[in-house]
């Protein structure tokens, strides 16, 4: 066999694999796609899908049978959303963590474009940390480009690296391009989709700034410890970051001691801390600066 069928092959199997946990949602307002979360009939899928459902859809399953689905928990800031459904022993498709994700790598997306079942397109991701303008002056940040093909139907559905695990769930494409379509992340997905199973929602906080995401230079990285960190590039009057002393400019590093490479470790630890006070690290003018600072609890939308 030569290197060509080989390749062919191994994407067929993976596809074969994989199809069990990738289902069909319904309502009627809208349809998507969704992949199986948890064994329990939980699926995943995108909050856009089931946004106009009025909390029920139907829900079909590689095997053609179907199943009610009830919407525990949506999350539009991110674009999740969860499903329960009655079906036990649902196949589960794994989310790969964040390093598993990288530039140019080949995926594979599943799903139902325009009522089209079962769907496979090809590509690699082209990007990450992608923004995207959403709803409400909103914005979805920190999404997987990709330039396998993304329709109307796709949302929801699994991007899937070569081992078969999920990188992204597919969320988004621009209509006047080709070949330029966009995922949530998995690394998202994956501390989102835990608190949607929770709560049934992602209690937010807030600090009160704007910030983005940057790579360090080879000499500061060394100097702070990380490759990456969060430029704050606004404090809002009065927030509770300005409050404590967070100013423009600075690197946020760490919050609560733990880690902060991106806006989306900022939120993941923001929802997860229960301390009403939190302590966050950031780097000013050649040092490490400490603050305590009091989130505030973003009203539900």
């Amino acid at each position: 066999m030569n290197p060509l069928e080989l390749f062919s092959s191994e994407l067929e199997a993976l596809v074969t694999r994989a199809a069990p946990g990738v289902v069909a949602l319904e309502h009627r307002r809208g349809n998507g796609t969704g992949l199986g979360l948890r064994e329990d009939g939980s699926v995943l899928t995108n909050e856009h899908v089931v946004r106009l459902s009025n909390g029920r859809v139907r829900v079909r399953f590689s095997d053609g049978e179907w199943s009610e689905g009830e919407v525990v928990g949506r999350d539009a800031p991110t674009d999740l959303a969860v499903v329960k459904t009655s079906r036990q022993q649902l196949p589960v498709l794994s989310l790969a963590d964040a390093a598993a994700v990288k530039v140019g790598q080949v995926v594979i997306a599943l799903g139902h474009p325009f009522g089209f079942e079962r769907s496979v397109s090809f590509g690699v991701v082209s990007a990450l940390e992608r923004r995207l303008p959403g709803r409400d002056g909103a914005s979805l940040d920190g999404l997987i480009q990709t330039d396998a093909a993304i329709n109307p139907g796709n949302s929801g559905g699994p991007l899937l690296s070569v081992r078969g695990q999920v990188v992204g769930v597919n969320t988004a494409m621009l209509p006047f391009a080709q070949g330029i379509g966009f995922a949530v992340p998995s690394a998202t997905a994956t501390w989102v989709a835990g608190l949607l199973l929770r709560h049934g929602e992602v209690r937010r906080r807030f600090l009160g700034i704007s910030a983005r995401n940057e790579t360090l230079k080879p000499e500061l990285a060394e100097r702070v410890g990380q490759a990456r960190g969060v430029r704050v590039v606004e404090t809002g009057s009065s927030s509770p970051a300005a409050t404590a002393g967070v100013a423009p400019d600075d690197l946020v590093v760490a919050l609560g001691g733990a880690r902060v490479s991106t806006v989306d470790d900022l939120q993941r630890l923001l929802a997860l801390e229960p301390a009403w006070t939190v302590e966050l690290t950031v780097w000013r003018k050649g040092e490490r600066v400490t603050r305590q600072v009091r989130p505030l609890q973003r009203a539900a939308a």
